[in-house]
């Protein structure tokens, strides 16, 4: 275990030494840090129970956000969902229990939801565990959790193979899209690789067939997807040539048709393996951002492209990271047109969570350090969520001396 208590940040007018050492950095926004993210940065408690890991959030209009989880129990693990804020939560709802559920760092469940109130929920379950085989289940319910109804599976293949990095992703008053990672092809002599696929799910229930989007998609980084001004749909994931080239690709839904993959920017990290480390996109009007991780040349780095034209073309890449990126990035576009990017570094001090406002004219003027981990373990992959002119990041945070592991929130203002 990592010696506690290393370094002490200022937060909320006192000091505080624990394993997770949160700062605010700027007590107000002055001429030298009118970029910052937040001119205070707060920790906020969540209803998850001890052991609880892998958030995911999703902000609704009103001013909340909803809030999933993993939590163990006796029998195995439970995925749970509040709605609340800093002024309070709603009781956890149990969307599922049961002890076939797969339980992984980087491949998690979510929370998504409608304008209505519909809320989707996603999980995955074993089927095989010799092969290491599970499906997307997604359930949906109509009274603020309250109610569940029975699973559907997006794909409808049938084959023991594994299917995950799931995006849920609203698309109208009615649907959400849904985007997947599949297995189904793996190791056979076409591709051998995993694809990229999609489908729709109405708050009925009611699923359309599948899309196939890419037949040859790194097996193992996360998904992302927004809806741009137009209606037109983006999603972003890391691509894989057959030199093993691992860059960040968009494909756009325009007019009802699926276009072909489009590399965010010729990054040229080829690499043999999955680097676990998906990107991050998302949409405002005809403005557009992606953020990701890459190696390329031996130099690990977190990189942010904006577009104009809703996702068609991506401008030149800024570099946001101070030197040691690890990556798992989020991404807010804001309404003025710049982005709120986080990622992950490891430096001598610990596990930092950064945080930047970045601009298409400036990049990262000022990144902020918001939370300093120096348990054994990691946080992982934070998620973000934007709520009026407040941003809220949570992270599964781990167990330190008597401390257990659990999610930990924080909301910055800006």
């Amino acid at each position: 275990m990592a010696e506690m208590g290393k370094i002490a940040f200022k937060f909320g007018g006192a000091t505080r030494m624990s394993g997770l050492a949160l700062g605010v950095f700027c007590a107000a926004f002055t001429a030298q840090a009118q970029e910052q993210v937040g001119a205070t940065v707060a920790e906020i408690p969540v209803p998850a129970g001890p052991g609880s890991s892998e958030p995911s959030l999703f902000a609704l209009a009103d001013g909340r956000v909803a809030v999933s989880w993993t939590e163990p129990t006796e029998a195995g693990h439970a995925v749970k969902v509040a709605l609340g804020n800093e002024a309070g939560w709603s009781a956890p709802s149990t969307v599922v229990a049961a002890g076939d559920l797969i339980v992984n760092w980087s491949d998690f469940a979510s929370v998504a939801v409608l304008p209505d109130g519909t809320m989707a929920a996603h999980w995955l379950k074993e089927t095989d565990v010799t092969s290491f085989s599970y499906d997307v289940n997604i359930a949906l319910s109509s009274d603020k959790g309250e109610t569940w109804s029975a699973p559907v599976v997006p794909h409808r293949d049938g084959t023991q193979s594994q299917h995950g990095f799931v995006t849920l992703l609203p698309v109208s008053d009615s649907r959400f899209e849904v985007f997947w990672l599949d297995g189904r092809e793996y190791g056979t002599e076409d591709t051998g690789a995993m694809q990229l696929r999609s489908a729709s799910l109405d708050a009925d229930g009611t699923l359309s067939p599948e899309s196939l989007l890419d037949s040859r998609a790194c097996s193992c980084c996360q998904t992302s997807a927004a809806v741009a001004g137009d209606g037109s749909i983006l999603v972003a994931y890391r691509d894989r040539t057959v030199e093993e080239v691992r860059d960040i690709s968009v494909v756009r839904k325009v007019a009802g048709a699926w276009s072909e993959p489009r590399l965010v920017h010729a990054d040229g990290w080829e690499i043999s393996g999955c680097p676990v480390n998906g990107p991050a996109i998302d949409a405002e009007g005809s403005d557009a951002v992606v953020a990701w991780f890459t190696a390329a040349q031996s130099d690990p780095a977190v990189k942010v492209a904006f577009s104009r034209d809703s996702g068609a073309s991506f401008d030149a890449p800024f570099r946001i990271d101070g030197g040691e990126a690890a990556g798992r990035v989020d991404t807010l576009l804001l309404q003025d047109g710049s982005a709120v990017v986080s990622w992950v570094e490891w430096t001598r001090l610990g596990e930092i969570l950064r945080l930047c406002r970045v601009t298409p004219e400036d990049g990262c003027p000022a990144p902020q350090a918001v939370a300093l981990n120096t348990a054994a373990g990691s946080i992982n992959f934070p998620r973000m969520a934007g709520s009026g002119e407040e941003i809220y990041i949570a992270w599964g945070q781990p167990a330190a001396g008597r401390t257990p592991a659990g999610i930990r929130m924080i909301v910055a203002r800006y």
